[in-house]
């Protein structure tokens, strides 16, 4: 028994031809976006000493 000969299928040999090699590494560079911080708005975070009234009782 001693045979060495493999034969190889069709289903293995596409396997082979899909999943024979890994793919190319990616660097953290092209994985990273890096953008500017923007100044913030003094008006958004205002607050009025009637406004808990506005938004809980109206």
């Amino acid at each position: 028994m001693t045979h060495t000969d493999k034969t190889q299928d069709a289903a293995e040999v596409a396997r082979r031809a899909r999943f024979g090699a890994l793919p190319a590494r990616i660097r953290l560079e092209d994985t990273v976006e890096e953008l500017p911080a923007t100044v913030p708005d003094p008006a958004k975070n205002t607050y009025s000493d009637d406004d808990w009234l506005i938004h809980n009782v109206v």
